[in-house]
């Protein structure tokens, strides 16, 4: 053979081990398609959940600044009018003007942290695996416990102590509310209008959690959880007609639960009818009313100024709590009233378009059903105060004294800001 052939075949012999060199190092550089045999191997479904994680986000990426600032906004506010109106009554009962407002302080501070905390993580890990399951499970043994060792005050079992911990689980049991529908509408959504998936499971939960509610007297708890229920429900794609006929059931059990007779809690909710239709009748009932509306009304235009209200030093009963807002009226005067109004109409704006342009559609009602959750109690205090609507004890957001609820509140507008960082929005 000639020498050239010899030089020539050596050459392609050489050249195809450095072809194979160069295709083994390209394989372990992991160039795709060309993955090593070990991973070839692998379950297709293994490396499906291999690859599934939810990381931290960094705090400032992606974050909605209007919703951040409307929230900060209302605390600040919040914790202002708190401190107005409840330093009279910390100074009868504890004997310490600044009791309500340090302990808020403190509350409002560990809240925020969580809230911004909250905000990094992925949103889909609440959607994850059993999480829902566990999340309403922990919420009924709550609300059950409280029932059997809870605390109490009047008729009323609303709290529950475990050590130096008091808390009140119907706030927790409004988040697994809406967790829970969030959860079931995204996976059934396209059998929404079925009464198996539309209604059945929906009504199920509902009757567990508003009837543990209503077990411990807690009438506003009730009725929050339910019109949660029904506006996620609606919104969801359940059909009107069944919604319609569950609420004339809900109506109906309350009517006779109401009705009921005695002399206990159920005599005490008529009587709530009573003074409602009845404001200004001479008696202990109507007291709390009328003094809520003696200081809305001496506030006039523009109120008699930051700390000068009068019915805050124990005419009005407990004006740290569900009727903030009258004493909010008094010294800030409609003028201040009505801003504090547009800023929650803001914060729910904001929140439903955010929770629109969610990229799924559990993002869309999760979002949906936090922001819902504001607005409904925001109107519903004002209602309450004004008297509007009967008085059912309904806090005011960001405003009301409460540590769970100022807590179970933060945490959920961390999640509606890590909703915000991934939604089809402008970013400002």
């Amino acid at each position: 053979m000639p020498a050239g052939a010899v030089r020539g075949r050596a050459a392609q012999r050489a050249g195809g081990v450095t072809r194979r060199v160069d295709s083994t190092a390209r394989g372990l550089r992991r160039v795709p398609g060309n993955r090593p045999p070990e991973e070839r191997r692998e379950p297709e479904r293994r490396r499906r959940r291999r690859k599934k994680h939810y990381k931290l986000i960094s705090l400032g990426e992606g974050l909605d600044m209007p919703l951040l600032v409307f929230i900060m906004v209302l605390l600040a506010i919040g914790l202002v009018m708190l401190f107005s109106a409840s330093y009279a009554e910390s100074y009868y009962r504890e004997d310490n003007s600044y009791f309500y407002i340090v302990r808020q302080g403190e509350f409002a501070l560990f809240g925020v942290a969580a809230m911004l905390f909250i905000s990094t993580i992925d949103y889909h890990y609440y959607h994850r695996g059993r999480t829902t399951l566990w999340v309403a499970v922990g919420t009924v043994l709550l609300l059950v416990l409280t029932l059997l060792i809870g605390s109490s005050e009047g008729e009323a079992t609303r709290w529950l102590e475990l050590g130096p911990v008091r808390l009140q689980p119907s706030e927790v049991a409004k988040f697994a509310i809406i967790l829970l529908f969030a959860d079931f509408v995204s996976r059934w959504e396209k059998e929404m209008d079925t009464f198996r998936r539309g209604v059945m499971p929906f009504a199920l939960v509902l009757v567990l959690f508003a009837g543990l509610v209503m077990a411990e007297h807690h009438l506003s708890g009730t009725l929050i959880i339910g019109l949660l229920g029904f506006m996620m429900m609606f919104v969801g794609g359940t059909k009107f007609r069944w919604l319609a006929m569950g609420a004339l059931g809900a109506a109906l059990v309350v009517y006779l639960y109401m009705n009921r007779g005695g002399e206990g809690s159920e005599a005490y909710q008529m009587g709530r009818i009573e003074v409602w239709l009845n404001p200004f009748e001479e008696n202990d009932a109507t007291w709390q009313t009328r003094q809520s509306l003696y200081a809305i009304g001496s506030g006039g235009l523009f109120g008699v100024g930051l700390g000068q209200s009068r019915q805050k030093y124990m005419y009005l009963p407990k004006p740290q709590n569900d009727f903030i807002f009258a004493i909010v009226c008094e010294e800030l005067g409609l003028v201040g009233a009505l801003v504090i109004m547009i800023l929650f109409a803001l914060l729910v704006w904001r929140g439903v378009h955010i929770s629109l342009n969610a990229k799924d559609t559990f993002g869309k009602m999760l979002g949906l059903g936090l922001t819902f959750q504001i607005g409904l109690q925001a109107a519903l205090n004002i209602c309450v105060v004004t008297n509007t609507v009967p008085n059912t004890g309904i806090s005011l957001p960001f405003f009301s004294y409460g540590g769970t609820a100022l807590l179970m509140l933060l945490g959920e507008m961390g999640i509606l800001l890590n909703i915000s960082r991934s939604a089809n929005v402008e970013k400002t």
